[in-house]
């Protein structure tokens, strides 16, 4: 029996998130899944990864935060394509997928959490622990994210750990002469990367700051701010008020970070939380060493001194530290970055991803179909 299954999410930006259903999606056994992919809000670069994959996208376009058209709307597809599981992802999906796909008798019903969210509030607690009674699974990709959703009230019978996976790191198209050519770079410089969503919970400030510190006792650090978000503007102004624009370089957001990745000397992540970073994990499969915070969603993912390097949440001098001892010892560098590709690829492969999801998906429903 093949059964139906339909991954709704916000949209199909090159995010987190969206990574991984888009691998979950193209990697299912196609004799035995047929996977469509609902984005809720709007498409995206990842949407021609999946239609050049053969899977159906629908797109529903979810225009404000309280919009029952779309919901309206989503749910006679899910009446149309009549799906045998419902995977959601973040919490739009979350909240309008679970609750379309429980009015429209949907034999399983998943969700997915991806991260500590401690943004949410009163409103989105109850929508949470209301539609969870009715949610025969939620996914999380780390001990820490489950950690964070226990102590929220969360069902632990129903909350199942599946960690992200990662493909293994392909060259870059271009040389890194070529790469320091277009971004006007002198041949002779380290590339220091820092790769997210520019806003808060990233704490960019602590980057920028910990270049400041750079600076000081060496010329050569160039730090790449890769991705976009509200702060930006308040970013480059701090960037600009510490006089360090010629080191400092926000280069937006890129759909080329595969070709930019490996030629990175250290991947920096500055973050207050996370619940599992894509662009640490792409950083260490390249083997590029990590200096990252020593948040516990990271700390399923770099062990400290053996492939990567941890410090503090808030602790600038510690990050610039770590930094230059990578940069000074060439050899320490390449032991942590090989380490930390061979974790990789031991402990989060797509593969295994994959097979977990689908051994997941089989039980449920050979409990709720049958043959």
């Amino acid at each position: 029996m093949r059964y139906r299954i339909l991954q709704i999410i916000p949209s199909l930006d090159r995010a987190g998130a969206e990574k991984q259903m888009t691998l979950l999606a193209c990697g299912l056994p196609r004799d035995e899944f047929e996977v469509h992919v609902c984005a809720l809000t709007r498409g995206g670069p990842l949407e021609v990864d999946l239609r050049e994959a053969g899977i159906p996208v629908h797109i529903i376009g979810k225009r404000w935060r309280a919009d029952p058209q779309a919901y309206w709307r989503l749910r006679r597809l899910i009446a149309q394509l009549r799906p045998d599981l419902v995977q959601t992802w973040l919490f739009a999906a979350n909240a309008y997928g679970r609750q379309a796909a429980i009015a429209c008798r949907t034999p399983v019903v998943i969700a997915s959490e991806r991260c500590e969210d401690p943004w949410k509030g009163v409103l989105e607690k109850m929508i949470d622990l209301y539609l969870a009674k009715k949610t025969d699974r939620i996914v999380v990709n780390s001990q820490a994210v489950r950690d964070f959703y226990l102590r929220y009230g969360l069902p632990a019978d129903k909350l199942v750990v599946i960690p992200n996976g990662t493909p293994p790191a392909r060259p870059s198209p271009v040389s890194r002469g070529e790469l320091l050519g277009e971004l006007g770079l002198p041949e002779h410089c380290y590339l220091v990367g820092l790769i997210g969503r520019l806003w808060p919970q990233k704490r960019i400030k602590d980057a920028i700051w910990a270049a400041d510190l750079l600076k000081v006792i060496r010329e050569d650090v160039h730090l790449l701010i890769i991705g976009d978000g509200p702060q930006r503007d308040r970013l480059v102004r701090f960037r600009d008020q510490c006089r360090i624009a010629d080191k400092v370089h926000f280069l937006g957001h890129r759909e080329d970070v595969p070709r930019i990745l490996p030629h990175l000397d250290v991947l920096w992540s500055s973050s207050a939380y996370e619940g599992q970073s894509n662009a640490i994990m792409e950083a260490m499969a390249a083997g590029v060493p990590v200096v990252a915070t020593n948040i516990p969603g990271t700390r399923e993912l770099v062990e400290h001194g053996v492939n990567g390097f941890l410090f503090s949440v808030g602790d600038r001098a510690s990050l610039a530290r770590y930094t230059q001892k990578l940069l000074s010892d060439r050899e320490l560098a390449s032991r942590i970055g090989q380490a930390a590709s061979e974790h990789m690829r031991q402990n989060f492969s797509v593969e295994t991803m994959v097979c977990r999801y689908a051994q997941l998906y089989r039980s449920l429903l050979q409990m709720r179909i049958s043959p």
